[in-house]
């Protein structure tokens, strides 16, 4: 039979692994999350203030080539109704 030295389990360095292990995650999942920020972030104002121009220039480009242009709250504009048009009047006295 086999003696009982084969069966301790030191319970500190087993923490200690885990502690390192959950370490190593946590630095690997701010690494990942700083390289995202710096391409989000990391532009000079310059740039910055290109791409803005860039795009407000194609969107304008876009916008002239409507044939209906939008209303101020970025809605198609409604189409003028003829004031002679068939619709019945509405009754006020009904309620």
């Amino acid at each position: 039979m086999a003696s009982d030295d084969e069966n301790i389990v030191n319970l500190a360095s087993f923490r200690k692994k885990q502690r390192q292990a959950g370490k190593q995650s946590e630095k690997r999942s701010q690494e990942l999350q700083a390289a995202a920020n710096r391409v989000k972030f990391g532009r000079k104002g310059a740039d910055k203030k290109i791409a803005r121009i860039d795009a407000l220039r194609r969107k304008n480009a876009l916008e002239n080539k409507r044939l209906e242009p939008l209303g101020p709250s970025g809605a198609k504009r409604p189409r003028d109704t003829p004031s002679d048009s068939k619709a019945p009047p509405q009754d006020d006295e009904g309620a």
